[in-house]
């Protein structure tokens, strides 16, 4: 079984494509919370509400880093991906977090993020522009079988 860690932009069906494209194939998927609204408030709702909105977000961080860190370390692969509405720095703290711990790093982004993603894709042994891609990458790991 390949554990695949789904890291990055929550705003799309990106994980959804990969997942359903991998079905055939022996891989667990993980990631993190995709509800924002719970994701944003999980620290307050565990921990205690906080009126100052940096301490909200800190403890929101904090708790959703216990979460994240579990799940890049257990995983074989990571995929990272940048979407193209929002500046993802915490997608990008997620790569390098791989990085630094030797996963294979997969990087998912448009084209036009290339010069920007440049260190980011320099980390990474794959950088995909479609969860096609991604899929394709995860089949061939497994079955050492090209697209047809």
């Amino acid at each position: 079984m390949l554990n695949v860690y789904l890291s990055g932009e929550i705003h799309t069906d990106w994980r959804e494509q990969i997942t359903e494209g991998a079905s055939d194939l022996p891989i667990s998927f993980d990631g993190p919370v995709t509800d924002h609204g719970a994701s944003d408030d999980c620290g307050a709702a565990i921990l205690g509400a906080e009126e100052n909105p940096f301490w909200h977000d800190h403890k929101g961080a904090k708790v959703n880093a216990i979460r994240t860190r579990m799940g890049i370390e257990q995983a074989d692969v990571v995929v990272v991906r940048f979407g193209e509405k929002y500046k993802q720095w915490n997608a990008a703290f997620d790569a390098g977090y791989a990085a630094a711990l030797g996963k294979s790093l997969i990087v998912l982004h448009a084209p036009e993020h290339r010069h920007a993603l440049k260190e980011v894709d320099g980390a990474a042994l794959a950088v995909a522009e479609t969860p096609e891609q991604v899929v394709q990458i995860l089949r061939y790991v497994l079955t050492g079988k090209l697209p047809a």
